[in-house]
């Protein structure tokens, strides 16, 4: 794991969006000692503002303006569809920063026309960086030094694991895979609890059980060294309970389904990229 971002009274960050993702990494960094005054935050919905005051002591501001000129690292926590306009607004006082992305889809050859730098990073992170357990891919594009890689990781590690692709286009698959992975499990855990549920179970048992079985299940497959089809052969034993319900699934050809769907999520994520990217 890399060391801690830089804390000192001099580093500031500033981010573009103050929403889940500002707020997962805005939590990592004031966990590893940052001070609220040390977080410059463009957020122009109120209530969000609002939020960012209550959790975390923050005065965000309505709009882009010189406070941005102060910070050493930008992270841009916008929707794709509004990075352009943002970007737009907060240029002209952006010029000698890092830029960091986490909006899915926007390309580095985009940002760094709006921007007016090659100083890009792009990251998909995801949602359970909330609680300081997220995966996250970084890319580099070639304008950023060494320095820059491990400052951009730095931040990235304060809401947990991370790696660096080699290729942009990659994202889009870890975009499919990781970041709109949590969706994937939260959905296969409705249809446990249903089915417990319809079993018999009372449904706060049912979803507990769900829960900590796709925790438990999760902390195996980190700790092992085996392929999940190993995992998975061993705990099938023919003409079992495990047998009979993988044995249904692949007559449904669910993996193969499951498979489908995730081209589909890349699909919309290299979409992303031509619907809101054009320079």
């Amino acid at each position: 794991m890399a060391s801690s971002p830089d804390t000192s009274s001099t580093a500031a960050i500033a981010f573009i969006g103050g929403g889940n993702m500002a707020s997962a990494i805005i939590g990592g960094l004031l966990r590893e000692g940052m001070s609220p005054s040390q977080l410059e935050v463009v957020e122009p919905f109120a209530p969000a503002r609002a939020r960012l005051r209550e959790q975390f002591g923050i005065e965000a501001l309505e709009a882009a303006g010189p406070a941005l000129q102060r910070a050493q690292l930008v992270v841009w926590a916008v929707k794709p569809q509004t990075f352009r306009d943002a970007a737009a607004q907060a240029r002209a006082h952006t010029g000698s920063a890092l830029h960091l992305s986490v909006a899915a889809g926007i390309r580095s050859d985009s940002i760094a026309a709006w921007t007016g730098t090659e100083r890009i990073v792009r990251c998909m992170p995801n949602t359970p960086a909330l609680i300081g357990k997220g995966i996250t891919a970084l890319y580099a594009r070639a304008g950023v030094t060494p320095a820059d890689r491990l400052q951009a990781q730095q931040v990235i590690a304060t809401t947990g694991e991370w790696l660096w692709v080699q290729d942009e286009a990659q994202l889009d698959a870890v975009t499919a895979l990781s970041g709109s992975g949590p969706a994937y499990v939260f959905f296969f855990l409705e249809a446990m609890t249903q089915a417990g549920v319809e079993m018999g179970l009372p449904r706060e048992q049912a979803y507990r059980l769900a829960v900590g079985t796709f925790g438990g299940a999760a902390a195996l497959a980190h700790a092992s060294q085996e392929p999940p089809e190993v995992l998975r052969q061993r705990v099938t034993s023919k003409g079992g309970t495990t047998h009979a319900a993988i044995t249904s699934m692949e007559r449904d050809r669910m993996q193969a389904l499951f498979v489908k769907a995730l081209h589909a999520a890349g699909r919309r994520a290299r979409e992303l990229g031509d619907e809101f990217g054009s320079l």
